[in-house]
């Protein structure tokens, strides 16, 4: 199934794609597609549903992040050798582990609005998995049981704030609008090898990033397996995997994002984002 969220930002309702890729409309059978209808259970009831008989949403609405929400959003760093590689960085003998604050999130094609001051904000197509049934110290091999579905993420960070303003990276990955997710939750049964997806980005029609999953340091198995050591994964939590080579830090120059920019990014059989960038409020002339 591929599952999403429609309408205005705050007020959206769950949707399912159908088999010729027309919204339903999902709010007479969940009120919305939060954690608790994300597990194993809710997902088999829907899946037993015929999309046919679901209202087709007519026009095309904005789509929101396809999960309401979400408890926490993880993210891993230098998760493929070829972005460590660039960024200076020695490939991690274990994951790398950032939290990016969920007031970050939006929708696929939400506007990009580039922070206060800033000079590097930059680019990271990134495969996000979404937690479907509470996960605490759960094996490797159990892992992906645990897994609702996945999505594509475009993981914006801000390099100054996370590289030169002192601590950890977080400053740098929080700011609005950093964390557009979806178009929609594709369920884990549509997916059955997630480190096999070829990932891409391009800004202004220039493809600057292009990879394939398979070259994870660490793969999402091990990933959900390992932070669940940690901490415990709840219904609806988000884990973005990493970034292959290509963001705008590894450039030679640096190439960061300007008011104006077009960013549009995609994973195979997970749908595509478009991101119109603007400069802050405050920064406008």
């Amino acid at each position: 199934m591929k599952l999403a969220r429609y309408g205005a930002p705050g007020h959206e309702k769950p949707g399912l794609i159908d088999g010729d890729g027309r919204l339903r409309d999902l709010s007479g059978v969940v009120p919305d597609l939060t954690g608790d209808v994300l597990g194993n259970t809710g997902l088999r009831r829907l899946a037993a549903i015929d999309p046919a008989s679901l209202p087709l949403v007519e026009g095309e609405p904005r789509y929101g992040a396809p999960v309401s929400g979400i408890g926490k959003m993880l993210c891993v760093g230098m998760n493929y050798a070829d972005h460590a590689a660039e960024t200076g960085a020695p490939v991690p003998e274990q994951p790398v582990l950032f939290m990016k604050a969920t007031t970050a999130i939006g929708g696929p094609n939400d506007t990009v609005v580039i922070p206060r001051g800033s000079v590097k904000t930059d680019w990271e197509v990134e495969l996000g998995v979404i937690i479907g049934d509470v996960t605490r110290e759960v094996s490797v091999e159990q892992a992906l049981e645990h897994v609702a579905g996945y999505a594509v993420i475009n993981d914006l960070s801000e390099r100054a704030f996370q590289l030169e303003h002192g601590g950890q990276w977080v400053k740098g990955k929080s700011c609005d609008t950093f964390g557009p997710i979806g178009p929609w939750l594709v369920t884990r049964d549509e997916v059955p090898e997630p480190q096999d997806l070829s990932l891409w980005l391009e800004v202004n029609g220039h493809r600057y990033q292009s990879g394939n999953t398979r070259t994870m340091v660490f793969g999402v198995a091990a990933l959900v397996s390992y932070i669940s050591r940690y901490m415990t994964l709840m219904p609806g939590d988000v884990i973005s995997t990493g970034t292959p080579a290509g963001v705008g830090l590894g450039l030679k120059p640096p190439t960061y994002l300007k008011p104006g920019d077009v960013i549009e990014l995609g994973i195979d059989g997970l749908g595509r984002q478009r991101q119109q960038v603007v400069a802050h409020p405050s920064d406008r002339s």
